[in-house]
């Protein structure tokens, strides 16, 4: 049976493409936080995110490869995520994992003291504190100005070595994020396609058990 559990880490990373921009504090350098400043208005001005992006992982010490493709529908802390080949979903108060290949789903309920337990919200709070803010390169990609601004964990001890968020500073989007891990590991997420205040259905958010009948359903709690 292949490993189909989306990680806290891994979603930590592809939450930061869009919640990362909220993330200020007193040690940024003053044009990081104005820039920060200005992607963090733009964000909450947006009823919600609907976003595809390229997932990679790359380990050259262990000659690790992965390439995937992405998306996610974000709506307050209500989010549906899908990734190698799994689904998992948030309705505000469980958490879904869908497994098609195993036709299996887990259910947990939702725990806010819980450090494992994952909405955007409590990811904003995540990122608030713990890391430092630094200016970093202009990059030129096919026509668009990419300014980077560098997360360096305070935590020396930290998994996460640095984190390169990749801001359009046209447009005040994201553009990809790029995170090295003390292992040696590179993740990097490209936003493929930013789209926001679209008209999401009703259900999206809505677990229907009845679609799963020849599923097994593991209730955790």
């Amino acid at each position: 049976m292949k490993n189909h559990n989306i990680t806290m880490k891994t979603l930590t990373v592809i939450s930061a493409l869009f919640i990362s921009m909220f993330t200020l504090s007193a040690q940024d350098s003053q044009k990081a936080k104005t820039l920060l400043n200005e992607v963090s208005a733009k964000v909450q001005s947006y009823d919600n995110i609907v976003l595809d992006f390229k997932y990679s992982l790359e380990n050259t010490a262990e000659n690790i490869r992965q390439d995937t493709r992405g998306d996610a529908s974000l709506l307050g802390d209500k989010y549906v995520l899908n990734l190698m080949g799994t689904t998992q979903m948030f309705d505000g108060k469980k958490i879904y994992t869908i497994i098609p290949e195993d036709e299996e789903i887990n259910i947990s309920t939702y725990v806010e003291e819980d450090d494992n337990a994952i909405t955007p919200s409590k990811m904003m709070t995540f990122y608030k504190e713990g890391y430092t803010y630094k200016w970093d390169i202009t990059q030129n990609v096919k026509g668009r100005q990419i300014q980077y601004i560098k997360l360096t964990p305070i935590d020396s001890d930290a998994d996460v070595k640095s984190i390169l968020l990749g801001i359009d500073k046209q447009t005040k989007n994201i553009y990809n994020l790029i995170q090295t891990q003390d292992n040696g590991t590179k993740i990097t997420i490209t936003v493929n396609s930013f789209k926001v205040n679209q008209p999401l259905s009703q259900t999206l958010f809505t677990f229907d058990e009845s679609k799963y009948s020849n599923y097994y359903i593991n209730r955790l709690d």
